[in-house]
């Protein structure tokens, strides 16, 4: 299941619902600050965390949170939907076999119990109801799902917010390096190709009933935030939703984007509804008579890049979209 058919995502008509354990001990990891020192925090609501010392027994209601336990070094005993996860977020693999808790919307509070966590990661994305029952199970550290005014910056707020609490704040610190890194490299490439400032315009697409949907990731996505930095243009024209960054439109809604445009797009072959550009569009005439797909410029990107990740799904993301344009 993918963020478009679970998680509510506020104001745009896309429907944005993405809503996730076996006991394992925590990965030795040199960067973990072993402290037993009590942890103070603040999480996005301004809800105060108190925890006895770094967490190690942690649960997360929401794939990216995943992802970033996983790129701290820790590994989650909970996960939201681990099938889904192992799906649609290969870049950044599961080392462990958490106990699935349930769907990212409604994860299951009996299981989450029965793993005696030491902290649980939730998503602002789910429901206040179901924090509160969080809550009288173990320190829940709520965490923003998105913001499109600043999509990289959240990444990492949320990033280093997780890293203090399970003392990993120097692995943050070099994740964050090694990002920055990436965008550099890849910018550099982009412009050593001639491309810099080209027109690229990056979506995902389903089929329900028969009726293709685009969804376009304006520049208020994460994805769309990450073509700016490498030094490219975002073609899209429609408005993005104020969390996601996500628009909604059709077939007949590409003919507004620009002829010379780059269009980049990431499916999953386990689910073919999410593969409609080589699937339920291939004998479209209004698809097959766009000048970027007559150009060849119709570029699908690796499945398992997760779009709504955090600095590894980005970081492949950038040498998937870099080595599709440039070779």
């Amino acid at each position: 299941m993918r963020r478009l058919l679970l998680t509510a995502a506020t104001t745009t008509a896309a429907a944005l619902t993405l809503a996730a354990c076996g006991t394992t001990e925590p990965a030795a990891d040199s960067s973990k600050e072993k402290t037993s020192e009590s942890i103070s925090l603040t999480d996005s609501t301004g809800a105060k965390v108190e925890l006895d010392g770094p967490a190690e027994k942690v649960v997360a209601t929401e794939w990216n949170e995943v992802e970033s336990l996983i790129t701290l070094g820790v590994d989650p005993v909970g996960v939201a939907d681990v099938k889904g996860y192992k799906t649609w977020d290969t870049a950044v693999p599961l080392k462990n076999e958490p106990k699935d808790i349930g769907t990212r919307g409604e994860p299951s509070m009996d299981t989450i119990a029965s793993l005696s966590p030491d902290l649980i990661v939730a998503s602002s994305d789910l429901p206040d109801a179901a924090v509160k029952q969080l809550r009288k199970i173990a320190p829940v550290l709520e965490v923003k799902s998105a913001d499109a005014s600043d999509q990289i910056g959240q990444m990492f707020k949320n990033l280093d917010l997780i890293a203090r609490a399970t003392g990993t704040t120097d692995k943050a610190k070099t994740v964050r390096q090694n990002f920055e890194a990436k965008v550099a490299e890849g910018k550099k490439a982009l412009a050593d190709a001639g491309l810099g400032g080209s027109d690229l315009a990056f979506a995902d697409g389903y089929v329900t009933s028969n009726q293709v949907s685009v969804r376009p990731f304006t520049s208020g996505s994460l994805i769309g935030a990450v073509n700016e930095q490498l030094g490219l243009k975002n073609a899209w024209k429609v408005k993005g939703d104020p969390v996601y960054g996500l628009g909604t439109t059709d077939v007949e809604g590409l003919t507004a984007l620009p002829k010379d445009v780059r269009f980049a797009y990431i499916g999953n072959d386990g689910d073919k509804a999410s593969t409609p550009f080589t699937g339920a569009l291939a004998k479209n005439a209004v698809w097959t008579s766009l000048p970027f797909v007559k150009a060849g410029e119709v570029h699908r990107l690796p499945d398992g890049i997760w779009m709504f990740g955090g600095p590894g799904s980005m970081e492949a993301y950038i040498d998937a979209l870099v080595g599709a344009l440039t070779k």
